[in-house]
């Protein structure tokens, strides 16, 4: 019966440490495995990220393709659809968060017009599409856009 007590790592687990550099009869003796001469075989070595022994590199063959806008603002995105299966009559960052229908507390939130609403609501966004806003007041629901705040 195997217990706390006498649990045992799977056979041919555990290895013992090789010990480099220790005599010739070890089998790592004299040269501890890195062979005879050469940068790799000297103390201090260490090879440099995309480092390819002096060949140009595969990240300066390539060629370079477009730019990043650093400006860029990204955000939460949630469908009007999304707001009508949360079941709830007001809707905030805290409120998404809290159900899981959005992920990053960082980033602002844009609810969208995809989808359709039945029932009135309160939604609180930084931003929204006109299509969502269109589909939010004609179901009787409020638009309350915040301005700028990041949370």
């Amino acid at each position: 019966m195997i217990t706390l007590g006498n649990l045992k790592p799977a056979k041919g687990a555990i290895k013992k440490r090789k010990r480099v550099g220790r005599g010739p009869g070890s089998g790592l003796g004299k040269t501890a495995g890195r062979g005879m001469n050469g940068q790799k075989s000297r103390s201090g070595y260490s090879r440099k990220r995309g480092f390819e022994g002096g060949q140009m590199p595969l990240v300066r063959r390539i060629p370079k393709r477009g730019f990043t806008n650093i400006f860029k603002e990204r955000f939460n995105v949630v469908n009007v659809g999304d707001l009508e299966k949360s079941g709830l009559d007001e809707l905030n960052i805290e409120v998404l968060l809290e159900k899981k229908i959005i992920r990053d507390k960082r980033l602002k939130l844009k609810v969208l017009g995809d989808g359709d609403l039945k029932r009135k609501i309160k939604v609180t966004a930084h931003k929204f599409s006109k299509t969502a806003v269109e589909k939010i007041e004609k179901s009787g629901g409020e638009v309350v856009v915040l301005s700028g705040e990041k949370n």
